[in-house]
């Protein structure tokens, strides 16, 4: 009996093979620009109690003043675009990194206080072609002057208003309340540190090469007069913008508090809170304005509506938009 020949099969090149391969992989790029929206939603359904008082305050409010407030949000964000070009020497994109600012803002509202701004300005700066030691140093000197600046204004303001603030309702009533534990648990951490940078050579000669770069990033920067007064200039810039934006929601609901007092007092409500570890601070800096208002003299009513208001305008607002621009840039690589 004779063979019969098997058909053959048209041989399926190795590439083709390959895309196939790789068409059944996980779109992880893809999943990554949907999941900003995604917890913008699950954070909304969270806070839906707030948005709904939020937004009837809004309606009741004076129009032109929430205008301002917003236009006072929007400039922030410039500021802080300069003050993040003048913590680096190298020249950032102008356009690329007002974008990165904004979508920073609804990472940094979405995880735990600082850690999405940060996340996204140092994948950023690392895009952009600068070394990850430089960008990290760039972080830090970031984070040192807007902190600074942040505490130059609060001390500039208390002068000029000494009385602005009354500090007993923002202080423990006895000097052995919660105010205790938390200076000792920060000065058990001080120590560990110190002691773990101390003993552990490896960890040391990290630490201390990260800061040789730093303080050499801090020096070049500097000696730019330019690239210094964008630093210094742009971290005094965004707390007084955020701070206007509070008085410019004031009188769009009538808080009979001085422009000078709720300034003060958004400044020591967001240093009081700076340390605590919730996203975007949500809930610790209502509460923490609420207090601070009431203590600068305002009607508690009065105070609790204007905040509200005010978180609406700065975090629920651009939360959406600034979520499909971290999805955008994600898609584009550009973070």
């Amino acid at each position: 009996m004779t063979a019969v020949p098997l058909p053959e099969f048209p041989r399926i090149p190795h590439h083709r093979r390959r895309r196939r391969r790789s068409g059944r992989r996980l779109p992880v790029r893809q999943v990554l620009c949907l999941l900003p929206l995604a917890l913008v939603a699950v954070v909304a359904v969270q806070h839906r109690s707030v948005l709904s008082d939020g937004a009837g305050l809004l309606r009741n409010a004076q129009w032109p003043w929430l205008v301002a407030a917003g236009c006072a949000t929007c400039l922030a964000w410039v500021a802080a675009a300069l003050t993040r070009q003048g913590a680096v020497v190298a020249p950032l994109p102008r356009r690329r990194l007002l974008a990165a600012q904004f979508a920073a803002g609804a990472a940094n509202h979405l995880l735990p206080t600082g850690l999405g701004a940060s996340a996204v300005n140092l994948r950023f700066m690392t895009v952009c072609g600068v070394p990850p030691a430089r960008s990290s140093a760039a972080l830090v000197l970031y984070l040192l002057a807007e902190s600074m600046g942040r505490l130059v204004l609060l001390a500039a303001l208390l002068l000029v208003f000494p009385g602005a603030l009354r500090l007993g309702p923002l202080l423990p009533e006895r000097a052995g309340g919660p105010l205790l534990p938390a200076v000792g648990a920060v000065a058990v951490a001080a120590v560990a540190v110190t002691a773990a940078v101390a003993l552990v050579g490896r960890l040391r000669g990290a630490v201390c090469g990260f800061l040789r770069t730093a303080l050499g990033e801090a020096r070049s920067v500097h000696t730019r007069p330019a690239r210094a007064l964008a630093l210094w200039g742009g971290s005094l810039a965004f707390p007084a913008l955020q701070a206007a934006g509070l008085v410019l929601v004031g009188r769009a609901l009538g808080l009979p508090v001085p422009p000078g007092h709720v300034a003060v007092a958004y400044l020591a409500a967001t240093v009081a809170v700076a340390l605590v570890p919730t996203p975007g601070g949500i809930g610790s800096v209502e509460a923490a304005l609420v207090v601070a208002l009431v203590a600068a003299g305002g009607p508690a009513a009065v105070a609790t509506a204007v905040v509200l208001a005010y978180r609406i305008i700065t975090v629920w607002l651009p939360l959406v938009p600034g979520a499909v621009t971290l999805g955008a840039l994600l898609r584009l690589r550009v973070i």
